[in-house]
């Protein structure tokens, strides 16, 4: 089959009349256009089931099945449907005209035949539809990319909550963050190379304007009548779409390298808020609503506190553990529930941040209405190689090395208040000193 980038256009003309396609082969052959002829609705359809052409000139008065039924068979094909459509008629009234563009026709040329007007809204419409096509071929190609930074993203959370230890941990989420910059710079590039392609558009628009500045009345009143941003209606809604991707995956991208922050053997100014927001956007393809349950609700309570001198990716890791158990065990407790049953106990978790009473540690409060946990797994859950779940579930970083990095790397507290069937709450105090 040949490359349609190279082809010559080929046009398919449909008239009950031989000597209207006889004036339509001799005006349009001599410009370069194969013209393929049909005398009835019936078999240009199907013609059009073995041949695709690059415009459709279309008679509207034809006996048996005229050319309105005609363009409503081809557009309600998949197949058929993005080919232009030009309408042959006598006709002149406005209800055929406008009926003829509900329809899907892009335009009308009127009997007797105009050789240059012919040739001319032939050429217009060759050019528009290629430039449709050279567009939506380009958005599928950077929806497609879009996607693909999506997915890459939404493996690398997969990875990022299953680490094993917590030193690797910190290393993936920055090399991600590193990946997904690139195909995001690439997306962006390109967004701006089709709000060219855009104007160029525009341009062919004013250009035909241009040649035709003085168009027959009947055309001249369609012009004012019809609306040519028709056309590009789709194409605004598409970048916006795209740019709301980016501007999302950039905010993940951002959240990735503030809670990935390397640490060094110095401690460094933190911000806890950033660092909660970072781990609460990271796990939000958790919080929400599934096939299971509806989305959990996050409610934050934060309060006037300063930056605090840590190490900031450890910490964003316990925060993350943390969150993270809590997402578990109010998956858990939604098990066998009804969305009715679990709206009317909603799930969620707090997020609380103060000062402590005498102003000399940070307090962060995470609390959920998730399941609980009875005497004896509370008694143990800070203990090192203790665990409630399967293997290649979870973190990877246990509620002792998260006690670990607390107490002995920040010199502060963690303490764990939970009651079988009335959720839990971890309590964190970091000295400011």
């Amino acid at each position: 089959m040949q490359n349609k980038a190279d082809h010559q256009p080929e046009i398919l003309a449909v008239d009950d009349t031989p000597a209207n396609l006889q004036v339509v082969a001799d005006t349009l052959s001599p410009a370069g256009y194969i013209v393929a002829a049909v005398t009835s609705g019936e078999r240009a359809l199907k013609r059009l089931q073995t041949y695709v052409p690059d415009l459709i000139l279309l008679d509207i008065q034809m006996p048996g099945m005229d050319g309105f039924e005609t363009c409503r068979q081809i557009k309600d094909n998949p197949n058929t449907a993005s080919i232009p459509i030009i309408f042959i008629t006598a006709l002149s009234d406005d209800k055929s005209i406008i009926k003829g563009f509900d329809l899907g026709a892009v335009d009308y040329i009127t009997k007797p035949f105009r050789e240059a007007e012919m040739l001319a809204r032939v050429k217009t419409h060759l050019q528009l539809g290629k430039l449709r096509a050279n567009l939506e071929k380009q958005v599928e190609q950077r929806t497609t990319d879009l996607t693909q930074a999506i997915e890459k993203l939404r493996s690398s959370q997969m990875q990022l909550v299953q680490q094993e230890k917590m030193a690797g941990l910190g290393n993936l989420v920055a090399g991600v963050a590193h990946e997904i910059n690139n195909p995001l710079s690439f997306i962006t590039g390109n967004i701006t190379m089709l709000k060219d392609t855009l104007v160029d558009l525009l341009a062919i628009i004013q250009a035909y304007r241009q040649e035709y500045p003085e168009p027959s009345p009947d055309l001249a009143e369609e012009i004012e009548n019809a609306d040519l941003d028709f056309l590009l209606e789709d194409i605004p809604k598409i970048l916006v779409s795209m740019q709301q991707g980016v501007k999302r995956i950039a905010n993940i991208s951002t959240s990735l390298r503030t809670f990935s922050r390397a640490d060094t053997d110095i401690k460094t100014e933190f911000n806890v808020h950033e660092g909660l927001d970072s781990t609460l956007l990271i796990l939000k393809y958790r919080l929400k609503a599934n096939e299971q349950r509806p989305a959990i609700k996050i409610v934050k309570n934060y309060g006037d506190i300063p930056e605090l001198k840590c190490y900031p990716g450890q910490l964003n890791q316990v925060f993350m553990n943390i969150l993270a158990n809590a997402i578990d065990t109010l998956d858990e407790k939604s098990k066998n529930k009804s969305f009715e049953e679990i709206e009317k106990d909603p799930n969620y978790i707090t997020v609380t941040t103060d000062l402590s009473e005498k102003k000399q540690d940070v307090v962060v409060r995470i609390i959920d209405n998730g399941m609980g946990m009875p005497e004896s797994v509370k008694a143990k859950i800070f203990e090192q190689g203790f665990t409630t779940k399967k293997v290649g579930k979870g973190t990877g970083l246990g509620m002792a090395i998260a006690c670990e990095i607390l107490t002995k790397k920040h010199c502060g507290k963690i303490t764990c208040s939970s009651q079988l069937g009335q959720g839990t709450e971890f309590v964190i105090s970091l000295p400011l000193g």
